[in-house]
């Protein structure tokens, strides 16, 4: 099924200078990138975006590095975008992520892990908000 999923290149991957290495990755397994962003998160904003893991251990770390920095933002469309993109960065802490994936390669912590990507449909929409705003007629599959 073709779908459409959310990516962020997040401030240690930029830092390094790797975007050009993650998207590539996609485009080698043949998903096409439809909208590309870069941009600083608001405090805000972050909040906004990792609201569903407020109250979790974690939290407190993803505000300060997700706006410590400019992140890349990409729309990504394709068969089975949000569960096979997820597959192609790994899992969320690199030491556990297989080799090959994004995370693996490129992440150094469980926060600084290089990317994150929309884990469904209805995250994708949700996110999609707090970056691009509300959709419209040209984001539409």
């Amino acid at each position: 099924m073709k779908e459409r999923t959310l990516v962020l290149i997040k401030p240690d991957a930029i830092k390094k200078g790797l975007i050009g290495a993650i998207l590539s990755r996609f485009e080698e397994k043949g998903y096409k990138i439809v909208k590309l962003k870069m941009m600083k998160l608001a405090k805000e904003e972050a909040h906004n975006f990792y609201s569903v893991h407020v109250g979790r251990p974690f939290f407190s770390h993803l505000i300060p590095f997700i706006t410590s920095g400019s992140i890349v933002a990409a729309v990504i469309e394709g068969n089975n975008a949000c569960s096979t993109i997820r597959k192609i960065i790994g899992p969320t802490d690199p030491d556990n992520a297989p080799l090959g994936t994004i995370r693996r390669d490129f992440g150094t912590s469980l926060t600084e892990n290089a990317i994150h990507a929309s884990d469904s449909s209805e995250s994708y929409l949700r996110e999609y908000e707090v970056i691009f705003g509300k959709k419209d007629n040209c984001d539409k599959l």
